[in-house]
């Protein structure tokens, strides 16, 4: 499981976005990220997340944000997503789970008592000299860029 801390660099990545252009951490060198994990493509909680994050988008750029997601779907799905959503912000396929892993997302879940390996929703967010900052372990979903903007400004007082 999680094994980052708040305080500690976040580990360097890169992949293929939802375009097919590679993404790396140090592409966001110098400016305030938030990295968010999900488990799937337009599932019901996932899509309430990242339309949360869309529809705030304007709001996390005003405070210096740029918004990543990441999950273990490929680029067509990720495509798929962003058009039918009208994201604004680059998703990363993972299907290999490289990235998932260096952030200790990937672990044991429960649901309705069945054990299963999956995806733990976390986002973490990283300021410019490339520190995790904060590590929401349950986002709220419904609230998450109202989440991060208040934490942020709470964090810089």
């Amino acid at each position: 499981m999680i094994t980052l801390k708040e305080g500690d660099k976040a580990p360097a990545f890169k992949g293929k976005d939802q375009d097919g252009n590679t993404i790396s951490l140090a592409d966001y060198k110098g400016r305030k990220l938030v990295l968010y994990f999900y488990p799937e493509d337009d599932t019901p909680t996932c899509t309430v997340q990242a339309c949360n994050l869309r529809d705030n988008y304007a709001l996390l750029q005003k405070e210096g944000f740029e918004v990543l997601g990441i999950s273990p779907d490929n680029e067509q799905k990720h495509k798929k997503f962003e058009a039918k959503y009208n994201l604004p912000f680059t998703l990363i396929a993972d299907p290999q789970h490289k990235i998932i892993e260096k952030y200790g997302v990937w672990g044991e879940k429960q649901l309705y008592g069945r054990k299963y390996m999956g995806l733990h929703r976390t986002t973490f967010l990283i300021n410019e000299k490339g520190i995790v900052i904060k590590i929401f372990l349950k986002p709220k979903n419904k609230q998450h860029a109202e989440e991060v903007i208040a934490k942020y400004k709470e964090l810089q007082q």
